[in-house]
């Protein structure tokens, strides 16, 4: 009884409050001073919703209330000049139908092109603090008769259920890129949500036994994917990646089943919470260094008419600066768009407990507000010692397209990995017999102490393929770019790929050929697999998924650039090998040590050893087709149940070579865990003395104490 009246006391504080608030009536509604922080549209405890947005340049203000898919809006509302403060205009509206709002807003001001201002109070702009946008609740739906997109708001209410970030130590990552349409968007994927963040979720039995542990998600920040209007022989192509945000607060409604039910948000929370659930982490690709919005050229969707001259770079002209390739820079080091960026950061780790971010062309965030790099900028500081963000991981790709090129010496502290394109290029290289790149790789398989000599080894995150350029596969089976069906000529995408495609180009029935690519394949994998630092893979190359040579398929929304499952079949030989290439660096901490030593420990032997064709023997500064390393896992260090060593002989020389194997301590042997020649990865023989290496090929071996034939490493 008396919870019961306490409640009916607060229920009739709470009307009186309602009450008592100055409110008036503008355009039928009635309103009130608003609340500046939070930015966006929050719906309050008392029922009403405030809406709170910024602009240092404006004159005034309009917001404007649509019913759901409505044309024009049943309400605008210009803000009284009392309710801004400073650059903050904040409003507070009454008995409205949540469910069925949309909103935007208009800015009087200035069109002053040459002196940046671009004010045009005739365009309704996306409220840049957005929590879900309507309009592209279906992927590509009617692109002839496309909705406008504007704000809705949400309720902050999922049930997360105790879920938290996992905070998986960087080291212990085996990260999955994927693109969250393209995982499951083919028809042979074979599950009920295709292309969908529910689908996702019905793959992740898939993820466990494949053994990652974290995904990174192409971009899932709200996007236009039916902005452009180009054709390739009468075949639609799409903004397919998502490198062109338009609301950085708000998932993309696209990639929900339930997005036509503006229900997004809750699809894309269950994902992380079931990922989370099975121990797989969730890490972001996230694009602040441009928007969809281009040059002046380009279509307005927020920041433009708001604050042009805050949040892009501009010349003395007012033109529009272009370090990303894509046509604006933003004005990341400004404090209004650094506190943005934070803003957006902090939203998207509390309310949807994403583990971490990797930012696109990363360098533009060191950039200051006249474009030049800085030596200590203000937001990666900010960013690495964020309290919301301190165990968040960061992950910077360290270049960007005006030529800053940043690997190994991105200006932030310890906080910040990278992407290690220095990696990539030299992995390739040695694979298609480049010996000259030998002695680079012996830097690349220790953690590119080279590169980062003040730092621990995750900084440096390893990887051969990515979204942007060639799939494993089509790494040996292409020797150049086939990009003609983006209508671009041939153009786009980079032309040097250092590929190879074992003699023919494209695909082919000849089974030496499809032997040899078999061997390719694993063989990359297999040096990243057993490299420090951490690793990143692709999805699809576990089944060598191929995207036809098609080298930059940021624009095909379609099986070229879908996963193709039926490969997982048809390739089931390279999918077991990565499975236990997978599962063996998950089993092995010292695969995955923090920190760089190669010096002698517990064992007896050095931790990290390098071979010739002799053991012990070998001139790691010439170059060389052939060699082998050897890791000492000693129970002691690394907590494990007993001494271990793991050696991986290489052979890229297009002859067979025989390695002799270093000797074991009294009492163990040597047996053979994969070889990249072999079809079948689940025999285990023991090997004595030397292992023997086919042309282009590479071998595993687990040497401890075995005590029955059928022991495994």
């Amino acid at each position: 009884m008396k919870l019961r009246r306490t409640k009916k006391k607060g229920e009739r504080f709470m009307a009186r409050r309602i009450e008592e608030m100055e409110s008036v009536m503008i355009d039928g509604i009635r309103c009130c001073k608003g609340h500046p922080i939070p930015f966006g549209a929050t719906l309050t405890a008392e029922g009403q919703i405030n809406f709170s947005i910024n602009s240092a340049d404006a004159t005034g203000c309009t917001l404007e209330l649509y019913h759901n898919g409505q044309e024009k809006p049943y309400a605008q509302i210009l803000i009284p000049n009392e309710y801004r403060i400073g650059g903050n205009y904040a409003i507070m509206v009454f008995d409205q139908n949540m469910d069925d709002l949309e909103y935007t807003w208009r800015f009087d001001g200035s069109m002053k092109p040459e002196e940046g201002l671009r004010f045009n109070p005739d365009i309704s702009l996306l409220d840049p603090y957005a929590k879900l946008i309507s309009g592209r609740e279906v992927w590509g739906a009617d692109p002839e008769h496309k909705r406008p997109l504007r704000g809705k708001v949400i309720m902050q209410d999922f049930a997360w259920e105790g879920d938290r970030q996992l905070e998986i130590p960087l080291c212990d990552l085996i990260i999955y890129e994927m693109h969250v349409r393209g995982f499951t968007a083919n028809p042979d994927s074979n599950i009920r949500h295709k292309g969908t963040y529910s689908g996702v979720v019905e793959m992740i039995p898939y993820l466990k036994d494949l053994g990652v542990n974290c995904v990174e998600l192409l971009p899932v920040f709200e996007f236009d994917e039916i902005a452009d209007d180009r054709f390739y022989e009468e075949k639609r192509l799409y903004n397919y990646w998502g490198y062109a945000t338009v609301c950085f607060f708000a998932p993309k409604s696209g990639y929900a089943a339930s997005g036509a039910y503006h229900l997004a948000a809750d699809e894309m929370k269950n994902m992380v919470k079931k990922l989370h659930q099975n121990g797989i982490e969730v890490i972001l690709d996230v694009v602040f260094n441009h928007t969809a919005e281009e040059d002046e050229n380009g279509p307005t969707y927020n920041y433009r008419g708001i604050d042009n001259r805050t949040y892009y770079l501009l010349d003395e002209h007012g033109r529009y600066k272009d370090f990303s390739g894509c046509r604006n820079t933003v004005n990341c080091n400004n404090a209004i768009v650094r506190e943005h960026i934070l803003d957006c950061l902090r939203y998207w780790v509390s309310e949807y407990h994403i583990d971490g971010f990797r930012f696109d062309e990363a360098p533009i965030l060191s950039r200051d507000t006249n474009g030049n790099p800085m030596k200590n900028p203000p937001l990666l500081e900010t960013l690495a010692h964020d309290p919301i963000l301190c165990r968040t991981k960061l992950i910077a790709e360290a270049w960007d397209a005006a030529g800053l090129y940043q690997v190994g010496s991105f200006p932030a502290p310890d906080k910040w990995a990278e992407w290690n394109g220095h990696f990539r290029d030299t992995v390739r290289h040695f694979v298609k017999s480049d010996g000259w790149a030998g002695p680079d790789l012996i830097m690349r398989l220790q953690g590119s102490p080279d590169m980062y000599p003040t730092r621990q080894i995750p900084s440096t995150v390893n990887f051969v393929t990515c979204h942007d350029g060639f799939t494993l596969n089509d790494l040996v089976s292409y020797n150049a770019k086939h990009n003609e069906a983006n209508s671009e000529d041939n153009r786009d995408g980079v032309n040097d790929n250092a590929s190879w495609n074992c003699g023919i180009e494209g695909p082919t029935d000849e089974p030496e050929i499809e032997h040899l690519r078999n061997r390719q394949v694993k063989n990359a994998f297999t040096l990243l697999m057993l490299s420090r630092g951490t690793p990143m893979m692709l999805s699809g190359d576990e089944f060598r998924n191929s995207q036809i040579g098609n080298n930059n398929t940021y624009c095909q929304d379609s099986p070229v650039s879908w996963l193709n499952w039926c490969d997982k079949d048809t390739h089931a030989d390279v999918y077991a090998f990565f499975r236990e290439m997978i599962h063996l660096r998950r089993e092995h901490p010292v695969l995955r040590r923090p920190g760089y030593f190669t010096d002698r420990n517990s064992s007896g032997y050095p931790e990290l050893s390098f071979h010739g064709e002799k053991a012990w023997q070998f001139n790691r500064w010439e170059p060389f087709w052939v060699f082998g390393f050897m890791y000492a896992e000693p129970a002691a260090d690394f907590d494990v149940s007993e001494d271990c060593f793991i050696y991986c002989g290489v052979n890229v020389h297009w002859e067979a070579h025989s390695l002799e194997l270093p000797i074991l301590p009294d009492g163990m042997t040597w047996r053979l865990f994969v070889r990249s020649s072999d079809e079948r990865h689940d025999l285990h023989p023991q090997v004595t003395g030397v292992i023997h290496l086919m042309p282009r090929s590479s071998a595993v071996l687990i040497g401890k104490r075995y005590t029955d034939d059928s022991a495994r490493g």
